[in-house]
């Protein structure tokens, strides 16, 4: 009885938990930059190449009229980057098989926006002569990537945490 007992409760455990040797099924994120030529500022400004990381989740599928019916944004805070959406108390939870946004069923993108990350940034050398931006500027930035860099043309979804509940 007490054997069968804890087998029952291992048997719950690992359905709820992954245990040692169970495949938990997480995806691993394709990384990329998009290079935005000429990019302007709402300042004025404008910076030559303003680079914009990110990572995917699954493939883009279009409908009939080539219209992205899958893709899903989220964006991440201030001070964040597209990566904290990797720890296990998102990941684990949205991405797997079956979960909320399955990887093999949405196209996920993760991007770091300008100033945060792996995008370009005042501290990558140009310092105080980066040109000055604001929300409208990370939102527009975000926008050329996803038309420009990864071709979607329409958003299944759009969140984000702090900053990037703003954006959306």
């Amino acid at each position: 009885m007490y054997l069968r007992s804890i087998g029952i409760l291992l048997i719950a455990f690992c359905s709820i938990t992954p245990c040692p040797g169970q495949n938990s099924a997480k995806p691993t994120p394709t990384e990329g930059d998009y290079v935005a030529h000429d990019f302007h500022f709402k300042s004025g400004e404008t910076l030559p190449e303003l680079r914009m990381h990110y990572m995917t989740f699954g493939k883009p599928e279009r409908d009939a009229s080539g219209k992205v019916t899958n893709a899903v944004l989220i964006l991440h805070g201030t001070g964040g980057s597209g990566r904290q959406f990797l720890q296990p108390q998102f990941a684990d939870v949205l991405f797997g098989p079956g979960q909320l946004l399955d990887a093999n069923r949405y196209f996920i993108i993760l991007p770091d926006n300008v100033g945060h990350g792996k995008s370009s940034k005042p501290s990558d050398g140009l310092r105080a002569h980066f040109p000055q931006y604001d929300y409208d500027d990370m939102v527009a930035a975000q926008h050329e990537l996803l038309e420009k860099g990864l071709g979607v043309n329409h958003l299944r979804l759009i969140l984000g945490t702090s900053m990037g509940c703003m954006h959306s």
